[in-house]
């Protein structure tokens, strides 16, 4: 008789025991998304915004998203990697140039002209870290892998139109090849984050910087200079910023089967793609922002873009020459992702 008592009570138990497991299967979680960029930009408003909701819609709403623009949660842009790698936050949105030569192999793809279609060379930069760099991103779950669209010039005072009237000027890069970049051809480079730029634009800290059309509004840069040079596209972009969107490893291990599978589907190389997209997207528009301000803006056509190749070529080779000196072969890096981006472009 107890023993029969006790069953039913075990039963019972497991009976009102039930709900909770559903509930347990049905959990819902939220992450913290933090990144440097303006909530007014096209990559947090057009981006960021629109795969959180993605993410969100195909969960059922059992992945709900804190975003965090601006830096909001507190830190530097440059802490972002560590603060997903480390758990202070879920996910992040950075550049991986932030800390120069901690990722060597993603440097390729910022070496001067490499790419012009930012979508295209955003799926080539995802296959080439599968494929050459797989522990790249080993401290944390990368969810995309991508690049902005063409980078060029944007300048107070001077119209650039050969290397030789860089001279002189103090010019913001955003990452170590790009400062590089800068100085071979004859500015003097300065390297800091993008939300600094409007105030050592105004207080005479740099003269001018290089960043794509699309990010110029978020930073009031076309109110800021008055002088633009972009390349003819037909040779390529001067070059591009590599982005990375990542995750804490244990926040992504610690997620139901489920929504795990919404998280793997929201990522890899067709999130890249939209990425890298979307972010090229935004560059008509804010181009437009600067025409009907009256600014003067170059286009550097193909013949007048040679010497700037020529002495940018430099980059690549110093490139190529740290890889070696690294164990990593700098020729193969660069011909593999040189053929990735062709690969992408012509599909």
């Amino acid at each position: 008789m107890i023993h029969r008592r006790t069953v039913l009570k075990s039963g019972a138990a497991v009976a009102l025991g039930a709900p909770g497991l559903i509930g347990f299967a049905q959990q819902s979680v939220t992450l913290k998304f933090h990144t440097f960029m303006s909530p007014t930009s096209n990559v947090w408003l057009n981006m960021h915004k629109a795969w959180m909701d993605k993410v969100e819609k195909e969960s059922g709403g059992r992945i709900k998203f804190e975003g965090y623009p601006a830096m909001q949660l507190g830190g530097s842009p440059v802490q972002l990697y560590d603060q997903a790698k480390d758990g202070v936050v879920d996910i992040v949105w950075t550049l991986p140039g932030n800390t120069p030569g901690r990722f060597p192999r993603t440097e390729v793809f910022e070496l001067p002209f490499m790419m012009t279609n930012a979508e295209a060379t955003s799926k080539a930069f995802w296959e080439f870290i599968q494929t050459k760099g797989a522990d790249e991103y080993r401290d944390i779950h990368p969810i995309a892998l991508q690049v902005h669209g063409p980078g060029m010039f944007h300048v107070k005072t001077r119209l650039i139109t050969q290397p030789d009237d860089l001279r002189g000027l103090k010019m913001r890069g955003p990452t170590r090849q790009i400062t590089k970049m800068l100085g071979y051809l004859g500015a003097t480079p300065v390297g800091m984050p993008l939300p600094q730029i409007p105030d050592a634009l105004s207080k005479g800290v740099i003269d001018g910087c290089v960043i794509p059309w699309e990010v110029v509004p978020s930073v009031k840069v076309h109110e800021l200079v008055s002088n633009h040079s972009e390349f003819d596209p037909k040779g390529g972009a001067l070059y591009t910023t590599t982005f990375v969107m990542g995750m804490n490893k244990a926040r992504y291990a610690s997620l139901p089967p489920d929504l795990k599978k919404v998280i793997d589907a929201n990522s890899g190389i067709e999130t890249s793609a939209f990425l890298g997209r979307t972010q090229q997207a935004g560059d008509a528009p804010a181009r437009k922002q600067a025409v009907d301000r009256g600014n003067k803006i170059h286009t550097i056509a193909l013949a007048e873009a040679q010497e700037f190749r020529r002495k940018a070529r430099q980059v690549e080779a110093e490139w190529v020459q740290d890889m070696d000196k690294r164990g990593l072969n700098g020729r193969d890096l660069l011909d593999t992702a040189r053929k990735l981006i062709e690969k992408h472009t012509k599909a």
